[in-house]
């Protein structure tokens, strides 16, 4: 075996390295695998390995014995195998040497019976052609310790097979299948230079068109709108728990000026997703994942990760540099809201609405209803005192404000609109629940500014005070507006028939425009309810007077 062959990567790894170890030997192991597999000694990467993981040694140089017994247990890289490029690959065993870059790695298994079909592996050579390989179930627990995402390998012995018809991540037709005694070995110092990584990018045309077909999984970057439906904010926390239990993030993302398309991340890519965004320690402008498939659902199109799906932000790659730096440099562009950004809501009575919530297979959904507003719910505080900080409803501790999720004893508290109005039309009722900026919408001022006012101009009243309904609520009683609503999961599972307004129209405006559910905290969580997945009646209607005073610091 050629010298050059026998030790260790040290070239440039990607910033992404899912599985084996990183340059410095420490372990990089995804769950998805084996952890028996994490922590093997570097020194492994030094042995050239077949399809048969029984290690002899020539020369003092380690070798693999072959599958057959007939080649006297040796397997060694010939000098004179033709090197190829993937481009000159055929349909049938191949007997010359390969060159490449092993960008990435996944599991291959069955979707409903989750049984593993074998390793599947993205691969670069040296002319920057990207080609899909496969290692069948059986050889993975013997090669799969000696895969490092980023490292440069030599292949002796292979079959180019015919590449699968649905779900491809790469453009040629054929798929390199590592036959019963392929010989793999690390390249050190290569004359040919390796890309670390190589995109398919498609845009929100080239996705409609291919949606719904199984076919290209493509690449997509571009700018976050939204998080979990959350805007994007140095208070953005991510709700773990619920990631972990629904296994997916929903993100809003925008390519330049293009329309704004529903990405959701799903497992491991969910995971990743969480992993980066609490490294970076503040919320993403930039995202790019790999491989996503197109769907229509509910009539909208939108993206789907995959088993073999990355993510990137901001600086991690190439692309997403570069596309940052575009951003910083059209931000009037970037921040432009399109009518087409978000799934119009559909017009709807309330007696439309409640009828919805009853129906089997109903789904999160958000409608245009217009409502006569009754009377302003008074049997209950109409704001709460946030945190400040992830708006989440604050706790008094015996002499500062405290915030459940965040952990800090000692915030800064802001009233927020927590209230209840009774609407109607013809002869239907429900009750409405304005939240957070919403209720400026209705008003045309914050809660902490009326609450600030109302303190202002009764300066005996103390601390502990709680502010009575002011007109600016009452006077729209009477009013007859349009509301963009909400179903939420809580009004499908039964918890609560009060339904969260997203936006309110304004008087002189008919039609939606814009976002219809960015800024708007729907679930401000107290220190009873175990966080954000209380109902919204739980929240309005335990908030006890003595939470929803004034905050002592601002």
């Amino acid at each position: 075996m050629n010298s050059n062959s026998q030790t260790p990567v040290t070239g440039d790894v990607p910033a992404t390295k899912p599985y084996g170890k990183d340059i410095d030997g420490n372990a990089v192991v995804s769950s998805a695998f084996p952890a028996k597999y994490a922590g093997k000694p570097k020194d492994s990467l030094a042995t050239a390995i077949s399809g048969d993981s029984k290690s002899k040694k020539s020369n003092g140089k380690a070798v693999v014995s072959s599958a057959d017994p007939k080649l006297n247990g040796k397997a060694v890289v010939s000098a004179s195998d033709e090197v190829l490029f993937f481009k000159d690959l055929k349909f049938w065993p191949q007997e010359g040497e390969l060159r490449f870059r092993l960008i990435h790695f996944w599991e291959a298994r069955n979707a409903l019976t989750k049984v593993l079909f074998g390793l599947e592996l993205l691969l670069i050579d040296g002319q920057g052609t990207v080609i899909q390989g496969f290692i069948p179930p059986n050889r993975i627990e013997a090669y799969l310790p000696h895969m490092f995402a980023g490292s440069v390998y030599r292949l002796n012995k292979f079959y180019g097979s015919k590449r699968k018809n649905v779900y491809r991540v790469a453009e040629p037709d054929v798929i390199i299948s590592f036959t019963w005694n392929y010989v793999l070995s690390v390249l050190l110092n290569s004359p040919v230079p390796f890309s670390e990584d190589r995109f398919r990018f498609y845009g929100y045309e080239e996705f409609e068109a291919a949606c719904d077909l199984k076919g290209d999984l493509y690449d997509y970057v571009g700018h976050l709108k939204l998080v979990n439906e959350q805007a994007l904010s140095d208070s953005l926390v991510l709700d773990e728990v619920e990631i972990a239990s629904s296994r997916r993030i929903l993100v809003h993302v925008q390519t330049h000026d293009g329309p704004v398309m529903k990405l959701y991340l799903w497992d491991k890519a969910a995971a990743a997703f969480c992993e980066k965004f609490k490294a970076l320690g503040k919320p993403p402008t930039v995202i790019l994942v790999t491989t996503v498939n197109p769907k229509r659902f509910g009539g909208a199109l939108t993206l789907s990760s995959f088993s073999s799906s990355r993510v990137f932000f901001d600086m991690d790659v190439q692309a997403t540099r570069e596309y940052l730096a575009w951003f910083e440099s059209n931000t009037e562009v970037a921040n432009r809201v399109n009518a087409e950004i978000f799934t119009k809501a559909e017009t709807a009575t309330i007696g439309e609405l409640l009828s919805y919530m009853k129906q089997e297979g109903a789904k999160v959904a958000w409608f245009e209803c217009t409502a006569t507003i009754d009377d302003v719910v008074r049997d209950s505080a109409w704001y709460y005192i946030d945190c400040g900080g992830c708006k989440t409803k604050a706790t008094k501790g015996p002499t500062t404000l405290m915030c459940k999720k965040c952990g800090k004893t000692d915030i800064v508290g802001a009233a927020e609109y927590l209230t209840k109005l009774a609407v109607y039309d013809n002869n239907d009722h429900a009750s409405f629940v304005l939240l957070g900026d919403v209720g400026r919408e209705l008003t045309g001022m914050k809660a902490s500014e009326l609450v600030e006012r109302y303190f202002e101009a009764n300066e005996s009243v103390g601390d502990d005070h709680v502010v009575s309904v002011p007109h600016s609520l009452t006077d729209s009683i009477g009013q007859t507006r349009t509301f963009i609503i909400k179903v939420s999961k809580h009004n499908l599972d039964g918890k609560t028939q009060s339904l969260t307004v997203t936006k309110v129209l304004p008087l002189e405006v008919p039609a939606l425009e814009g976002n219809i559910d960015e800024d708007v905290e729907e679930e401000p969580a107290d220190d009873n309810d175990g966080g954000a997945d209380v109902t919204v009646k739980k929240n309005f209607d335990g908030i006890e007077s003595g939470e929803t005073k004034r905050a002592k610091c601002g």
